[in-house]
This record gives C-alpha cells, structure tokens and sequence, in this order.
C-alpha cells in the first residue's frame, strides 16, 4: 500500500489468548499513536481520540476553557458546517457519541453501525483538523456548560472534588476550576477584554496536537483497510511538539498536611477520608505496587481492617486505594463510612488504620500474597469478555499515554515484576505527618463557617494536635487484625459443558412452587455462570411495614454474610441480594467452579432468621438516610420517580416509607420473617456453562434448603401476576407538580401514555422515538440550550408503553412544557417532509440497534432475564421485532403521530410532571391538575397486562 510508509513506528500488542481479533499499533510521521483493531464480527464499529490535555492546562484566567473547548468540537466543521451534521449522521445509522474532560485528558468517542465506519471516522476526523468555532455557538454552548454546572452545584461528589483542590496549593494547577460557568467563560472575560472564541482557537491549535494524540478504532474492516482510512484522515493532524506537562511538585505540601477538614454535605452523609500523597505511580504499572497495598487496607474478610470497625460498630464499608493525580504526583486515600457511634470516634477509626498499616510494616511483604493478586489479574485478563466498541476504544484510548504500547490491553490486569521495594516506598508514605483527613457529617454546621469559592460548601480546617500525630505515629499492630488467609474460592476448572443446543432458555421444570429456566451458553465459551433466583412472596411488598422489613432483611443477609463472600467476589464469583415489588431476587455471577459452595452457603444463612439486633438498628438508620436523601437527587429524577408512583398499581413512595418507619423494628422482624419465607414461589434462570442436569440439581438442593426450615403455603396463580399500569383516559391531560428544594433548578417529564405492549405498537413507538431522538436534542438543547439535560425515548413499565421526554433547565417547568409541546407540534412538518431516503435510514439505524448482539454474558442474562422478570417470556424479540419494523411503512409513522402525540390528536393521553425549586401557582390550561395521587388512582382503571409470549389465552 503506498499509503504504509507514513507509519513512523509500530508494535506488537499482548492480547488474551482468548481473543480472537486482530491488532495494529503504531505511530504516524506526525506523532500520533494509533490502534486499529479489525473484528469480522462486530456489528458496531467505534473511534475514540484522546487528546493528552485537560483542565490543569486551563488559562488561569479563563477556568473551564478545555471542558468549553470539548463541547464546541461538536458544532461544526470547515468540511461539515452544519452544526449538527456528526449527531445526525450517527442517529440515522444506529450510532451515539460522548465526550468527556478530565485533569489531564479531553476523549471524544463514538459508535456506529460498522458499515458507516468510514462516513463517521471522516465527520469525527475534522474535530481536531478544521472546528469552525463559530461565534453563535460559542454564545449558545457556553449556557450548555453553565447548565452542566449548574446541574452539579448540590452534588456532593462534585463539592468535595473541588474543596479537594481548593484546599492544594494555591499556585498549582491541581487547584483549578475545571468545569467552567457563565462567569469564568462569559462575564469576567468580557470585563477584561478576552476575546473568548479567540482564546478557544488559541488552545485548540496550542493543544490539539498530533504528538500528544492516541486513536483506537475498531471496525469489521480489515487491518489494512482500516489503516488506510486512519492515515488518510489523521495523517493531517499538525504536530505542534507541544510537550506533557509533568508536575513533579506535590500540589499537597507540607502546609497542606496534618490537617483536619470538616465538611457539611447537601445529603445526609458520614465519612472519614484519610489521603497521603504519593509520587506518579502509574509508571510502576508492571508491578502495581499500589494494588498490593489496596487490597490489604481495603480487604473485608475475617481479620480486616473493616471486619473490626463492624464489630466495634463504627462502619459499615470502607475502601482503600489510589485517588486520581496526574503526570508527576499521586494519593493513596482510605474512606470509611461512618455510623453516629463512628462519628464520635473518628481519632480511634484514625488509630486503628495505622495499627493495620503497622500490621503490615511488622508481616513485611508476602510473596504469596503478590502471587495471589497475580494469579487472580492473569486469570480475569485470560477470561475477560469483549467490551461495548464505545467503552473499548474510550479507555483505552485514554491508556495509550500510560503505558507502553504493546501493554495497552493487559496493563491493567497483567503484574510481571515483584518489586518488595515498590510496596516499602509506599508504606513509607502512609505515615501521619503525610497525611490529612476530611470528615463530611451534617453534624458540623455549626462549626463550618468557610466557604469553597465556586460551589459554595461549608467546611472548616484545622491542624491535627500533634500529640495526636505522636500517638498515631507509634502504635502497634493491633491484636484483632491479621493478614487474609489464601483465597479458598480461587478456581481451578475453567473445563466447558458439550452438546448444548438450546439457543434461548427453556423451561425445564415447573410446578407450583418452582419454575426453572436453562439456558446454556453457545456464543461465549466462558466457563461462566450466571443465575437469576425471583423468589415472589405475597408478604415482601404488602404494605409499606413489610416493604420495609424485606429491604432491611435483605441488607442484614449481605451484611452477615460480607466478610464469608468477600474472598469468592475476589477470585470472580459475586452474589446480589435485593427486594424487589414482588419478593427477594437472588442472582449469582462468575466461574462455575465453585458456584455450589457459594450458593449453599447463602441458602443456608437466608432461612437463619437469627441476626444481630445492633447491625439491625445501624442498618436501619443507614436506610432511614437513604429514603430522606432522595430529595437531593437532581429534579430529573424526582420527575422520572413521581410519573412512576401516578401510573403504577402499587409503588410505596418515600414518605410512606419512612412513615412506617417506627414501626420497622427488630422484633417485628423477627415475627414477619417466618411469615414471609413460608409463603415463597420461586422463579429461576440458569444461564452459561451449566448443563441442565446441574441446573436442576442446584434448584432442588435450594428448594431443599428452604422446605427444610419452612412449610411452604403455595402463593396462588392470582399472586403470581405483575402490578399494572394505570391508563390515561383518551383526550385527558394531567399535571402533577412538586419542589426540590435542594437543587435551584426545574424539570419536567412529558409522558404520552400509548398502548400495551405488542410488536406492531412496540416498532411503531420506536421508529417515531428514533425519528425524533436527534432533533429534539439539536433544537431543545443545542439551539434553544433549555439546559444540559435533555432526552427523549420509550417508556416501557408493567406491560405499557409510551413517548417520555425529559428535560431539566434553570427556566420555569411550565415554560420547559412550552417548549417540549411546540417541538412536537414542529415535528408535524418534519414527518411530512421527510423524505423516503431518510425514512428507510431510520428504519435502518432502528434495526441496527435492535440487532446489536450482546457483548457479554452479563449483557445476554439481562436480555432473557428481563422477559422472565416481566413474564412476557419473549425470548426472540429482538428478531421477531426487527423483522416486523421492516413492514412500517412512513404513513403508518404518520398516523402515529396525528394518533397519538399531535395537540388535538383524539387518543392522546399525557402526564407531565413538573418539578421546581418550589411549588407555584399553575396557570390555567386543559390539563387536570393532580393534587393527591391516591385519590387519582381511585377514579383510573388499570391496563390489562400483555399476552405471554406462546401463552394459551
């Protein structure tokens, strides 16, 4: 090929044995890195550019300009000047995009459907060779990041991020400010005279250079092919020699240290953060040393730091790892989440995580351990599963700067050197009067009387009392705490089961107790299992007193059953245990060796009703803080939460949750138990490397368990059927509104409520949601730049199906209705003008996504385990549905619309649900106001639930 000698450099990839596709790494004669990955297979191709600059580069005069930056590369090129040319190319071929900026990397990536590989590597190629930058979207996209943080001022995570480095050195570039608002990228820069766009073009052909680039691609193409495309389009890339900064100066000092940093939060949370810093431990990635020492700290067996804080009553998680730095620095943080009782002894949780790491000063470095840590990475890199093209191409993408070359797809999993004096350097870090610590707790208002500049979070500092540093830096390892015994759930049979046929799961068993599905696994070859355990019980969701016993019971099962479990979710077997609307879901992941041991023991623990009255009170209040935090969730999803609670049959909102809260005690526990486990149906799929004569045996050893303990009254057939959706009646338009006080901004979710579920309604309600899903984002929130947050879909729930958009803004919720009924009013002439071309591309990119095979086994359970949760029990979906959607035709897509969503359509029926920072008067309009939701329920009738699947109704 005449186009191969613009390759400068190239290297061989190290890839598991297990993988099948093939891979190209080299560099261009203009620096710029690039992995090609060619999959004869995939059905999606992807590309991801990370550009090696971030917000630590911002201008100190202008915060926020690389995430601004990011989000203009968006809106037109020289070559592809309408602004929304990328987003519509890749809505109307099956594909989707994002971006993101960190302290040191902005990654743009996209999906497409891998035969329109080369169109969207060509509109995504101009990103980094023409950007217009036009003066009008740079006006427009700077409310899109005012909006974005906006969106985040009344996060926690977000709060204590940025106190984080407000409280760094003052000069360093750790302290920026990266996200940016309308006052760091519009009002200040006017009032000195920047010239923002400017500014923008000056960073872009600063930064957005070849030499500090890294590209991955992955297409059905092969690798040539796929080489050919890169180096005609990324050849042009200028190289400005820009150089990577490397921070070799520690943004924490030595006045930064030995501080105590109190924090109030917007939700009701404790916690005890201790960060030491350390140097750049990343190019140490051959040995991880870092992840030696996490795994002691964090560990959470028998023995553990975290076992004796459970015990003392203190905690109930804690983790402990490396916090993200940049080129040149680094920390290494333990968290610990605090009960009331931790919160009075913060110095005695600080004492005891310095008696471990005393612990593990005295053991010195074991060498079993490292091999344990080593062995359990090669086999996780040896059986790892192919990832969503977009997610792929995106890290590693971003780990093309980390590592070298050939170690970009086993870095992160692969340890070779065992480097004793890596692990010392480290401990050597984890000493006192290195470290700072913060506490979040509501509790310190009244102390907390500073203020974090750009989010406003009250905190307070002080230094540690150096007697107290004294004492910290002289203890003993404490006699509680040990070293982890040899993981006994590592696996030694990765053996396959043969002959399995089945291509969807088939009942295997079924009687009025019990129904097993089995589903063995054909595509994957893993030696893997997952299995997915309903157990619907007419007790679990009675009432809102026994909705909240099974929620603590469930929580009291993971917490008895934590430190056993931890060491088999180390060696790749995790087990969940949940309540649901109907009963408890138990559900089992990983390798099949020694699923069994797991399983029993779970069984066994879950009819033991005994558990601990005080884990049962510190349970309790951890629930009690979650059902209250719910009001500082974002405006959104209280909307998304309440269309939920109006059209669902039965769903215990929060407040009737924590009203029934004095009543939820420990002795209520113990007598509603013994009720609830003796009245059980029990609904299970086995799907993976599991043949079914395991399958069957593993169900009747768990039925066994059950019976054993409890007699069970069988749940009639009337007790088995989902909850139902409440119908809007045709022509009927309702409102409900409520405040959140928490965040200073409104939403609304637009619901327009269409029919049960069948395959004709199913495609039409898709193609109509694919046919506005681009422009309702380009005119909602790129043109009229409503806010940040903007989508619109399906909304499947209880067998009923409808159009949602939802849309959150600092603007008023009624007027955010406005807007979203004059967009759909808009699309009357879209759909009329649309021509048959751009028709059929719907319909294509529609099936195209319908048709998107799993990646992973995770991804094919949940497609079998949602019609069995459903009890639609459609196993061919996917096909049937895409095969149907090639029978639509634009008219029938246009009766929908004059149908159903149209202002005077006849069977139009809408919720929308207005959530502001308070309640305001609703100005006159058709729609009915709903002032109590019990009382609306009254006077609604129920949808009947879809047909099954192969059902003989």
């Amino acid at each position: 090929m005449s186009s191969l000698p613009t390759i400068r450099e190239s290297y061989e990839i190290i890839k598991s044995e297990r993988d099948q596709r093939l891979y190209r790494c080299f560099k261009l004669t203009n620096e710029l890195k690039v992995l090609l990955t060619s999959d004869p297979t995939t059905d999606k191709a992807a590309a991801a550019l990370d550009v090696h600059v971030g917000t630590m580069l911002d201008p100190a005069d202008l915060p926020g300009l690389a995430h601004f930056c990011e989000h203009m590369l968006f809106l037109g090129t020289d070559k592809y000047q309408e602004e929304n040319e990328y987003s519509k190319f890749l809505s109307a071929h099956g594909g989707s995009s994002n971006a993101f900026t960190s302290s040191e990397n902005t990654n743009f990536y996209f999906d497409v459907a891998a035969e329109h590989l080369s169109g969207a590597l060509d509109r995504f190629a101009q990103f980094f060779l023409c950007p217009l930058f036009t003066s009008s979207a740079t006006d427009r996209e700077m409310n899109a990041v005012h909006s974005e943080h906006e969106k985040n001022l009344n996060a926690d995570a977000w709060r204590l991020h940025q106190l984080e480095r407000a409280l760094s050195k003052p000069d360093h570039d750790f302290n920026k400010f990266g996200t940016g608002n309308r006052l760091t990228l519009e009002l200040q820069p006017k009032e000195k005279g920047i010239n923002v766009r400017e500014k923008l073009l000056e960073f872009h052909d600063r930064y957005y250079s070849a030499n500090i680039m890294a590209l991955v691609v992955i297409g059905k193409e092969s690798l040539d092919e796929l080489q050919e495309m890169v180096i005609d389009l990324f050849g042009k890339v200028a190289n400005t020699n820009v150089k990577v900064p490397e921070w070799l100066d520690h943004p924490f000092g030595s006045e930064q240290l030995q501080k105590r940093i109190f924090v109030v939060p917007k939700k009701d949370i404790r916690q005890l953060t201790l960060v030491w810093p350390t140097p750049d431990l990343l190019p140490l990635y051959k040995g991880n040393p870092v992840h030696y020492m996490a795994h002691l700290l964090g560990h959470e067996g028998p023995g553990s730091l975290l076992s004796e804080l459970k015990t003392r009553g203190w905690s109930n998680a804690l983790v402990a790892g490396p916090k993200g730095g940049a080129k040149g620095f680094g920390f290494f943080s333990v968290s610990v989440d605090l009960t009331p009782e931790g919160l009075d002894h913060v110095d005695d949780i600080v004492k005891l995580v310095y008696e471990c790491i005393e612990l593990l000063r005295k053991e010195g470095i074991q060498r079993w351990i490292f091999d344990e840590c080593r062995d359990l990475g090669a086999m996780q890199f040896r059986f790892k599963e192919k990832e969503r093209p977009s997610s792929f191409v995106s890290s590693v993408a971003s780990s093309m700067h980390d590592y070298e070359p050939e170690h970009v797809l086993c870095a992160n999993y692969i340890i070779t050197e065992f480097r004793p004096d890596w692990i010392e350097n480290i401990l050597k870090c984890l000493v006192p009067a290195m470290m700072r610590m913060t506490i979040v707790a509501k509790h310190f208002e009244p102390i907390a009387t500073l203020r974090e500049h750009w989010y406003g979070t009250e905190y307070q500092i002080e230094d540690i009392d150096p007697v107290l540093i004294a004492e910290w830096s002289t203890v003993d390892a404490h006699h509680s705490l040990s070293l982890p015994p040899p993981n006994e759930f590592i696996p030694t049979d990765f053996s396959l089961i043969e002959g399995a046929e089945a291509e969807e799961p088939q009942l295997l068993k079924e009687t009025p107790f019990s129904k097993l599905w089995h589903a063995p696994d054909r595509q994957f070859l893993l030696p893997k299992v997952f299995m997915s355990m309903h157990f619907r019980s007419s007790m679990a969701y009675f009432d809102p007193l026994s909705a909240n016993l099974t929620s603590l019971f469930t929580d009291l099962l993971r917490d008895a059953l934590n430190e056993f479990a931890y060491a088999a979710e180390l060696a790749g077997l995790e087990y969940s245990f949940k309540n649901t609307s109907y009963g408890l879901l138990l559900t089992f992941r990983g390798y099949h060796h020694k699923l069994d041991k797991l399983m029993m023991r779970i069984m066994e623990r879950m009819v033991d009703d005994k558990f601990d009255a005080k884990r049962f009170e510190i349970l309790k209040e951890n629930y009690k803080r979650m059902l209250e935090n719910f009001s500082a969730e974002q405006p959104y999803q209280h909307a998304i939460y309440y269309t939920n609670v109006i059209t669902t049959e039965v769903m215990w909102s929060k407040h009737q949750l924590l009203d029934a809260l004095p009543l939820t005690t420990f002795e209520a526990l113990t007598r509603f138990l013994p009720e609830m486990l003796s009245r059980l149906h029990l609904e299970t799929l086995a799907y993976g490397n599991i043949d079914a004569k395991n399958a069957l045996r593993m169900v009747e050893q768990v039925e066994s368990i059950i019976q054993s303990k409890y007699s069970q009254h069988l749940l009639q057939p009337s007790q088995l059927v989902n909850f139902r959706q409440f119908a809007l009646g045709e022509g009927e338009s309702f409102t409900y509104q409520d405040a959140n006080q928490v965040h200073d901004m409104s939403a609304v979710e637009s619901y327009f409520q269409c029919s049960v579920q069948d395959t004709h309604s199913n495609m039409l309600l898709e193609l109509f949601a694919q046919v506005i899903f681009e422009p309702c984002f380009n005119i909602l929130r790129t043109q009229e730049q409503l806010g940040y947050i903007v989508f619109s879909g399906v909304r499947r729930q209880g067998g009923v199906q409808g159009l949602r958009l939802i849309v959150q803004s600092d603007k008023t919720a009624s007027y955010l209705d406005e807007r979203v009924e004059q967009f759909l009013a808009d699309m009357d002439k879209t759909l009329q003008e649309m021509t048959d071309e751009e028709f059929y591309q719907h319909v294509s990119s529609l099936r195209t996504r319908i048709l998107e095979k799993p990646k992973k086994m995770s991804e094919q359970n949940s497609k079998y385990w949602t019609e069995i949760f459903a009890q639609h029990y459609n196993f061919s979906r996917d096909q049937v549905e895409a095969d149907h959607l090639q029978t639509i035709s634009k008219e029938q897509v246009i009766q929908f619309y004059n149908t159903f969503v149209r202002s005077d359509a006849p069977e139009r029926k809408k919720l929308v649900v207005y959530i502001s920072p308070k309640i305001q008067p609703l100005e006159p309009t058709k729609a009915k106001v709903v002032t109590a939701i019990d009382e609306w329920k009254k006077t609604h009738s129920l949808y009947p639930l879809p047909v099954p699947c192969n059902s003989k109704l």
